[in-house]
């Protein structure tokens, strides 16, 4: 069963290295299809594609988009591959060894018996040393309600297709039926976590955050709770790493923890009285 993963970027340099590194030995290619960074982003991923992981792993294609779609470019990276099974790995995405080789080693066992792959998250808040408490998990998936993400799909889906936009996309079968959907049996769920860093800052340039659409959304002033001393923290943090890369062992501000302080108290009300959300 040939394995691949799809990482679309666009401003990511805090992140992105740590992401590919973490799977690349367990995926047979990445493609990677940045929409416009203007920060190191495309540096760092020219230094991966140079190295002996890289080589022959690495596919980057630079998009020069006026509109960002998120549906259709997703579309474009489905249309262009020939793998069995790919996983979606977003740049602010760091998986455990152990995780990543779980999930591919289950592709592989199960083959077309199964369609999808959901996994939990831990999600960040603040900086690496601090995670977001489990009600703030607003997905239901796999009979699952919290920090959860769909992260692995079998090509071999019936009309297999990018559905909608931002914030309300996913991936639907011929029908219009979102895969997770389509069959409970179909959809497995497997506990191997990853690092999520969406609700940090994703960018070392002071306008590169801002110019990714809808990602000031995402960053939240928040106090979560504290990783204990000797945390078990994804391996890849620890490898040598090109000078360009930056360290993720970036603590939050003063000025942050201050926002912070006073709205963590609101966002926990909002939590108890929204409803999960569906899907993806």
């Amino acid at each position: 069963m040939k394995i691949s993963a799809h990482c679309l970027v666009k401003n990511e340099d805090r992140f992105v290295w740590y992401s590919i590194m973490s799977v690349i030995d367990y995926v047979d290619e990445i493609r990677i299809w940045d929409t416009g960074s203007i920060d190191n982003t495309l540096e760092i991923i020219e230094e991966i594609r140079k190295g002996s992981s890289g080589v022959n792993k690495i596919i980057v294609k630079k998009l020069n988009l006026p509109d960002f779609r998120e549906g259709a470019v997703r579309q474009r990276m489905l249309d262009s591959e020939d793998a069995d099974w790919f996983v979606v790995l977003d740049a602010d995405e760091v998986w455990w060894n152990s995780s990543i080789k779980i999930v591919t080693e289950t592709i592989r066992r199960e083959k077309n018996n199964i369609e999808s792959i959901v996994v939990p998250t831990i999600n960040l808040v603040g900086d690496v040393f601090h995670y977001q408490e489990k009600e703030a998990g607003r997905y239901n998936l796999a009979g699952k309600k919290g920090h959860y993400n769909l992260r692995a799909i079998n090509r071999s889906i019936p009309g297999l297709s990018s559905s909608g936009e931002h914030g309300v996309w996913g991936w639907v079968d011929s029908e219009g039926i979102m895969i997770q959907n389509r069959s409970s049996s179909k959809t497995l769920f497997v506990d191997a976590p990853y690092l999520h860093a969406t609700h940090l800052e994703r960018s070392g340039n002071k306008y590169g955050d801002k110019s990714v659409f809808k990602r000031a959304r995402k960053l939240k002033y928040e106090l979560g709770g504290n990783f204990p001393l000797d945390y078990y923290y994804p391996e890849v943090f620890f490898r040598p790493r090109p000078q360009v890369v930056p360290s993720p062992w970036k603590t939050m501000s003063c000025g942050y923890t201050l926002r912070a302080f006073f709205e963590t108290p609101l966002r926990k009300i909002n939590r108890r009285i929204m409803p999960a959300k569906i899907g993806y």
